[in-house]
């Protein structure tokens, strides 16, 4: 399947990917705070996971998995002193670099596989939203000073 072979590409140039992202991360006026206060190889480290792992997040994953991962990202980042807004930057740059790849590619101009592509494109949108909804609840838990994040998941399982 096309969205396969896809994944396999991008996780395949991960460091390459890793790295050009970062590179347009310090060229970002947004993201000059995040850049100040979270050191380039932990940034690098954390995308580099992404697009590495890409199959993994998108296909094994459980939406627990990924909350505990991302609400403790942005409760992370949160004690680092990173502001929302230019936390929000930093993960919508990161699926845009992703995008522009995918451009630079060519690959994402087969009219054949436009199925598979738009599964494909599908599964990326939903990551990184809840990439995005999970990290705000670690800056808000952070925020208000909890040492333990709540769980929207495990209070709905619990209802």
């Amino acid at each position: 399947m096309f969205a396969v072979r896809l994944v396999n590409l991008i996780e395949t140039h991960a460091d390459k990917l890793s790295e050009g992202l970062l590179h347009k991360l310090k060229n970002s006026d947004q993201c000059s705070e995040l850049l100040e206060k979270v050191p380039d190889e932990e940034l690098t480290r954390r995308t580099h996971e992404i697009y590495r792992n890409l199959s993994d997040w998108l296909l094994t994953k459980t939406e627990s998995e990924i909350e505990e991962r991302y609400v403790g990202l942005g409760i992370r980042r949160a004690r680092q002193g990173v502001s929302f807004s230019a936390f929000l930057w930093a993960i919508s740059a990161t699926k845009e670099y992703l995008w522009e790849f995918l451009q630079r590619e060519g690959l994402l101009e087969e009219p054949l596989e436009l199925f598979g592509e738009l599964e494909l494109l599908h599964s990326l949108e939903r990551f990184f939203d809840r990439i995005l909804y999970f990290a705000s609840i670690g800056f808000e838990s952070a925020r208000r000073g909890e040492a333990e994040h709540p769980s929207p998941l495990r209070a709905v399982a619990r209802r």
